[in-house]
Formats: structure tokens, C-alpha cells, sequence
């Protein structure tokens, strides 16, 4: 079986790659194809973003696709910067800059509460655009003081995972994707691919 991760973001399609590793799936990338149109993130959720992205990469190309969205949603910021994660202080921003940003907007509120979660969602769509998976994971835990560590990519060096006292940057490759919310949510996804039959 052919599966497009349609993603763009290289540190997204590494993780996903290392975790979808059965020998009867060819796995493809958006670089694959090369007049790919982007498919715009125009919903309001997680969900809806993957869906959407699913559904359009799959009808483009006419192959199972699997699409994520997934962002950083901080308690004391009402849930921020949440689906706009990517574009939190503008698109082509630097994440260094975006994470300092974040860190004094925390800063500048009068509360300890430093609490995060990292939310995935995770779609399918078969060869005809028509959605067969979706499913949402998180991983809870709180904001660092300041970046540290250079694994990983995003806003990884400033969030510390429940139960661990390093940030997913500081994490080693194996750790991250045992606890990850992009991990859970694919392993989610692997559990329903045992048992999918295309039709």
C-alpha cells in the first residue's frame, strides 16, 4: 500500500517515518510529486486542519494520505497560540524569536501556572478523499524558563513533558517518541491500519 505524509515540515516527516515502519507500506512525502498544490489549513481545530489537508492531498494525487496538524496550547494564554502554533509571530519568523515571545507574554502575566500541552491530530483519507481515521492525542507538561537543548524542531527546547525534568529537545530520540503527543497519535493511526482494507 502507498501512504502520503503530507507534510512539508522535514522534522514532522522524520517522526512520523520512524514510526510507521511496516514493510507492506510505501511511504511517500509532498516532494514525491512535483506539481503539488499547498492545501490551505483553513479550519479551527486540530482535527479539522488535518482532515482537510487529508482529504485535499489525497483527491491532488489520488493515494491514501495521512495529514497531521498539531501545536502548543499554553493554560495561562487561554489555550494560545493553539492551531496557530506555526504562525504564532508570523510565518517566517524564527523559532528562537517565537519562543522568546511566548516566554515574556508568560512572563508578563501575573500567574505561576506555566502548565502546556502539546495536542496532534491525525487524519486518513483513502484514494478518493473520503476520511477514514481521525483521532487527536496530547502530551501534557510545562513551560520551561528558557530554551534548552537541540533536538527535536518547533517549540520543543522550551516544553517539559509531565514526568521529566528535560525538555523534548534535551530528550533522546527514543524517549520523545514513546511519550510525544505525534507519537501517541500515530501509533493510534498504526493500530488502525492493522486492520484497514482498502476497497
Amino acid at each position: 500500500m502507498k501512504l502520503l505524509i503530507a507534510t512539508t515540515n522535514q522534522g514532522k516527516l522524520r517522526e512520523i517515518e520512524s514510526l510507521i515502519y511496516r514493510p507492506d507500506v510505501q511511504l511517500l512525502s509532498l516532494s514525491d510529486f512535483s506539481a503539488a498544490s499547498e492545501v490551505a489549513e483553513t479550519g479551527e481545530t486540530f482535527l479539522a486542519n488535518a482532515t482537510i489537508k487529508a482529504a485535499g492531498y489525497a483527491r491532488q494525487f489520488g493515494v491514501m494520505t495521512v495529514a497531521d496538524d498539531s501545536g502548543l496550547e499554553v493554560a495561562s494564554l487561554g489555550g494560545r497560540p493553539g492551531v496557530h502554533s506555526a504562525r504564532f509571530g508570523g510565518e517566517q519568523t524564527p523559532y528562537a524569536e517565537k519562543m522568546r515571545m511566548l516566554l515574556d507574554e508568560i512572563a508578563g502575566l501575573e500567574t505561576d501556572d506555566r502548565t502546556a500541552r502539546f495536542v496532534c491530530a491525525i487524519a486518513a483519507a483513502d484514494v478518493s478523499g473520503q476520511i477514514v481515521f481521525a483521532e487527536e492525542a496530547d502530551c501534557s507538561g510545562v513551560l520551561a524558563n528558557k530554551p534548552t537543548g537541540t533536538g527535536g524542531f518547533g517549540f520543543d527546547p522550551i516544553f517539559i513533558p509531565d514526568g521529566y525534568g528535560l525538555t523534548f529537545a534535551e530528550l533522546a530520540d527514543g524517549v520523545k517518541q514513546k511519550i510525544s503527543h505525534r507519537a501517541k497519535a500515530v501509533r493510534l493511526f498504526i493500530r488502525f491500519l492493522g486492520h484497514y482494507k482498502p476497497i
